[in-house]
């Protein structure tokens, strides 16, 4: 989330929280994609991580890119912590531990995706080049350990911090050591709601597995090929995981509301403090009853700030957030995004995905979630492995992107996009893999070489 909510619109009933959702709804002519990156920056000179202040520090990244993009400035506390396209909707922020995230404008195809992405990197290696700065591309800091690594002044930053332990024990790896790839896509009903929740969610693990770039930690193999994926499963129970609730068959705007009023908060924005009220369910706020503000009441801005609050594997907002992969090389940010759109945008692919997955059982799916983030594509599934599945799943992509039919100046169609994973699919060899193999093998075990390896 690039900037937090700030509507002051009372919302007084559980029915009105469902309507929010429900806004979401769009005709399928009017469907957007938002393709969401991270990436952890570092000095070229020494390869350490990036502070907030200095003259090569990230305050000074966020001006230059403000002064070549002349985007909006976002402020915490009178500090730039972000940036907002007040034409296209992008918007650039930063993640606890510097992470350097774009959130991109939603766009109707995924040429125009990918263009973005390209554009992106073309502007923060012109002004990273002037500080001396970079950045690299995977699902978890590779070298610093986390008092090495730089923290972000947003003031619900330290609200979480404070939190984390006490709900989990790998929380703050979370928020300071992983960097993602996500894409934003949209809905035309509930039913189509329901629909793609219960695909995404589902499949959410092979997407895991194609893109699994997270195998090292303090400069070693962490025994894990995302490690990324891992940290999720011990970062706070109450609000992440793949969503149980949302495999009944009459699952709902209604059903996510009543998941979502007893997920505890962070934090309750007023004005531009944040109050901490980490414990305390957005039911209580409903009621009036929390302890730290007493007499306060729900806003439309607390439900939307509470919404960004909840973290599993897919979120629902007024569209759905796919948050299965690690960040990656450049090429895999569109690939990601590519794979979603070509199963969730065309009712063929949508309806084979849904036929796959139907007969699932929530056993077979949190053993998935469980074991992919150390064995990815080797992880076993019924008779077969997620390979067999992730081959089924891309054959499944590609005929829907196929199907959508944008070209685009040399005449490919967006189904281009996934060639990275199909590189991935005939090797059987996750971008992980590769990185083992290159550490114990021409890199003589020197972490150093990945920061030129898979420079962003």
């Amino acid at each position: 989330m690039a900037r937090d909510s700030s509507d002051t619109t009372p919302i007084e009933s559980r029915s009105a929280l469902a309507a929010f959702l429900e806004g979401g709804i769009k005709p399928a002519r009017d469907f957007r994609i938002g393709t969401e990156h991270e990436k952890f920056g570092f000095r070229t000179s020494d390869l350490s991580p990036v502070p907030y202040e200095g003259q090569r520090g990230i305050r000074a990244l966020l001006e230059g890119m403000r002064d070549l993009l002349g985007w909006e400035p976002i402020l915490d506390d009178n500090r730039i912590i972000g940036l907002s396209d007040p034409i296209g909707g992008g918007a650039i922020s930063l993640e606890p531990g510097g992470q350097f995230e774009l959130s991109g404008a939603p766009v109707q195809t995924l040429h125009e995706t990918n263009a973005e992405v390209t554009a992106h990197r073309a502007q923060v290696r012109e002004i990273g080049r002037v500080l001396g700065l970079s950045f690299l591309g995977m699902g978890f800091s590779p070298v610093w350990s986390r008092p090495e690594t730089p923290v972000m002044p947003k003031g619900r930053y330290a609200i979480m911090t404070r939190y984390m332990p006490e709900v989990g024990s790998l929380g703050l790896d979370m928020m300071y050591r992983t960097s993602t790839v996500q894409v934003n896509l949209d809905f035309s009903s509930e039913a189509d709601m329901r629909r793609k929740m219960q695909v995404s969610l589902a499949l959410q693990p092979i997407a895991s597995a194609l893109f699994a770039a997270s195998p090292f930690s303090e400069g070693k193999p962490n025994g894990f090929l995302s490690y990324r994926s891992e940290i999720w499963r011990d970062t706070d129970r109450f609000r992440t995981g793949n969503l149980p609730i949302a495999f009944k068959p009459t699952f709902g705007f209604e059903d996510y509301v009543d998941w979502a009023l007893d997920v505890p908060m962070y934090f309750i924005k007023r004005g531009s403090t944040y109050h901490d009220v980490a414990g305390v369910p957005f039911r209580a706020l409903m009621e009036g009853k929390v302890p730290q503000l007493p007499g306060e009441r729900a806003t439309l801005s607390d439900w939307t700030n509470h919404l960004g609050t909840l973290f599993p594997d897919v979120r629902l907002k007024r569209y759905i957030e796919m948050r299965g992969a690690d960040a990656g090389p450049r090429a895999t940010i569109t690939a990601l995004s590519a794979l979603w759109v070509g199963i969730l945008y065309d009712q063929v692919a949508l309806d084979a995905a849904f036929d796959l997955i139907k007969d699932w059982t929530a056993e077979e799916r949190l053993a998935l979630r469980n074991d992919v983030p150390r064995l990815a594509l080797k992880a076993k599934f019924r008779s077969g492995t997620v390979l067999d599945i992730a081959n089924e799943m891309v054959r499944m992509s590609r005929g829907g992107l196929r199907r959508r039919g944008f070209i685009d100046a040399t005449g490919c169609s967006e189904a281009r996009y996934l060639d990275p994973i199909e590189e991935i699919l005939s090797s059987g060899t996750t971008t992980a893999e590769r990185m083992l193999s290159a550490y114990h093998g021409p890199w003589g075990r020197d972490i150093s070489k990945i920061f030129a390896e898979y420079e962003f």
